[in-house]
């Protein structure tokens, strides 16, 4: 394995735990309002190698009790479930940020993994604007996640004209009796398309609007906005 960077302590990317990130290089998709598009589109070195990380971490044991593999896409990289393995040899725990569309890797690191949160990013037909071939992959992997053990969540950012009124139904009907799902604020930035850059994002009313339609299919939903 090899990565594109670390943040040594992070208070908001584990549920509950003080971890540290680890970002891979690299994405299968290209979304338009990506902020990591650095290292999804053009991933140069200096590269973090995997010996390197794993002797930070150990180094941060004090400080830290989880660990956080994000990206890019992680599940883009076929080392990924040994590289777990080794993070669970040493005590940590493991939480996995996907967009589900490698789902034989995803289901090959599911014994090394004690949190995965998958990305809904928008309804299924959108998904091509987003460089997605098929969904194939994705649905298999919600599945996978739905009747397996590992504690998840799927999550949804709220990027306007990616996730509208009308998409709210079709991403329920999705992730219909997940154990849980969080709707995420957008926030415009430094993206990938600077047409996002400065597109401003949904009132906390329209999010809490779309939670509450989001009842009718999972009950426990989280609100980060």
């Amino acid at each position: 394995m090899k990565f594109s960077g670390i943040q040594k302590t992070s208070l908001i990317d584990y549920p509950k735990k003080i971890a540290s990130v680890l970002f891979t290089p690299g994405c299968n998709l290209r979304c338009p309002y990506c902020y990591n598009w650095r290292i999804v589109v053009n991933p140069k070195p200096p590269f973090l190698n995997e010996e390197t990380a794993l002797n930070i971490l150990e180094s941060r044991k004090k400080y830290v009790d989880a660990i956080v593999i994000t990206g890019g896409e992680p599940t883009n990289h076929k080392e990924l479930p040994k590289f777990l393995k080794k993070l669970k040899e040493r005590g940590f725990a493991v939480k996995l940020d996907t967009n589900g569309f490698n789902s034989s890797v995803l289901e090959e690191s599911l014994p090394y993994v004690d949190y995965i949160a998958l990305d809904v990013k928008t309804s299924l037909e959108k998904y091509a604007k987003l460089g997605a071939k098929d969904t194939e992959d994705f649905l298999r992997s919600i599945e996978i996640l739905k009747s397996g053990k590992v504690e998840y969540e799927f999550r949804t950012t709220v990027v306007p004209c990616f996730v509208d009124t009308e998409d709210i139904p079709k991403i329920g009907e999705l992730v219909k009796g997940a154990k849980a799902f969080a709707f995420q604020q957008f926030i415009p930035g430094d993206t990938l398309d600077k047409n996002f850059s400065a597109l401003k994002p949904y009132p906390p009313e329209t999010i809490r609007e779309f939670a509450e339609n989001m009842k009718k299919y999972i009950e426990n939903i989280m609100l980060r906005i």
